[in-house]
């Protein structure tokens, strides 16, 4: 089985190949950015992954917005058959992944070393951050373990493809900028125990190999068992030495029915993780998608009239600053964790927020330009009968343009 672009080159001004995973529906989004941002060329799509060429750098790719999260891609190839009788086939296939072409692993680990290096020197961690980080977290095993628990709760949003609402329970809003702010610091730490990793000679590096299997192969090997098979091959090509806790290198391998998908994540937190976003609500990505449709022009005014955290404001000024944004909500605590969010990003000259019913809006006919919503619908929000004329008001002749995540 022939790798498809299998072979990133050693020179990242010569152009490399890559992948972002996505949420459900988001893919057609994200291609159209990673040709805008990253001017990047042989773009193809998968369901939950985008694939793509470019001479980027690591800062230019970290500014993808529809992006969970970001790999260098060492081998994308066609199936792994899985045979009825034999194990021994399957055993066969998963040990060819590597020592089929072991070249195309070494030009991996090689520009690997180099996108790092240079996103060391054109983005420094202060050494203030990173003593704050030791005293937040309490040691190297809090920091293990929360990176795992992020890893862990990143594959089961993946899987799932959906974001949040972009509300939370009001207890929780208090719990959850706390973990933001450790998450940014934590993001610092292990970012700067990658770039020391890429000094380390090949025989020297630590690994550990993180699959996902599913359909007929994840019946016949289970994750583990096609991880562990993996690992052991890449140990006696490379010499290489297993880390399961706190490696410097780690290799992603997805394996199901229509593909079979090797890389190496470029980041430790995911792009979707949003440093300014102090209370996280609705996925950011999804906040950046709706903005992006709503063909939003110099000038304009843009309302969201039931607000919560203030995600949509926030991603649509960050990508559209020359336009201003107003924000309302009838409740003090979903507006109060918007406001640290506006604050978070240094967006308080562009966002007002307003505590107003949406079907009583101080403002005059014909007023706003844009208005983009994700409208908190269901039993847990007792909209009831209040929907119908909540969706009727925004319908109205004040607005210019109605974009919403909930279908009218």
């Amino acid at each position: 089985m022939a790798a498809a672009g299998a072979e990133p080159s050693s020179d990242p001004a010569a152009g490399a190949r890559f992948f972002c995973t996505a949420g459900r529906g988001l893919e057609p989004f994200l291609m159209r950015e990673v040709q805008a941002r990253l001017e990047a060329t042989q773009v193809e799509y998968i369901s939950g992954k985008v694939f793509f060429t470019t001479r980027s750098d690591l800062p230019s790719m970290k500014k993808l917005k529809s992006a969970e999260r970001l790999f260098l891609l060492i081998r994308k190839q066609l199936p792994i058959a899985v045979p009825s009788q034999s194990k021994g086939k399957i055993l066969t296939e998963l040990q060819r992944l590597i020592n089929e072409d072991p070249g195309s692993w070494l030009k991996a680990i090689s520009l690997w070393r180099k996108l790092l290096e240079r996103d060391k020197k054109g983005e420094k961690v202060s050494q203030r951050d990173l003593n704050a980080l030791k005293r937040k977290v309490g040691g190297n095993e809090i920091v293990i373990a929360k990176k795992l628990k992020l890893e862990e709760k990143q594959m089961v949003e993946e899987s799932r493809g959906e974001g949040q609402r972009d509300r939370l329970p009001e207890e929780s809003l208090e719990q959850g900028d706390a973990l933001t702010k450790t998450d940014q610091l934590q993001e610092h730490g292990l970012q700067n125990d990658m770039v020391k990793a890429a000094d380390t000679q090949n025989q020297d590096l630590t690994f550990r190999v993180s699959c996902r299997c599913s359909g007929n192969i994840g019946k016949a090997f289970p994750p583990q068992e096609a991880g562990r098979v993996v690992g052991i091959a890449l140990m006696k090509k490379f010499g290489w030495k297993a880390n399961l806790r706190n490696p410097h290198l780690e290799i992603f391998m997805h394996l199901n029915d229509a593909y079979s998908v090797l890389g190496i994540p470029l980041l430790r937190v995911p792009l979707a993780n949003r440093t300014y976003i102090q209370t996280a609500g609705l996925r950011s990505t999804i906040a950046w998608a709706m903005a992006s449709v709503a063909e939003i022009k110099a000038g304009a005014l843009v309302l969201d009239p039931m607000c919560g955290l203030g995600t949509i404001l926030v991603e649509a000024a960050k990508e559209w600053p020359d336009v201003y944004y107003m924000g309302a909500d009838v409740s003090d605590s979903q507006l109060l964790g918007a406001c640290d969010n506006v604050k978070a990003a240094g967006l308080e000259h562009k966002i007002d927020l307003l505590k107003v019913s949406v079907t009583e809006l101080p403002l005059p006919s014909q007023s706003v330009d844009v208005i983009i919503s994700d409208i908190p619908f269901g039993k847990k929000f007792k909209l009831g009968k209040d929907i119908k004329s909540i969706l009727q008001e925004m319908e109205s002749p004040q607005y210019d343009y109605f974009q919403s995540s909930t279908p009218p």
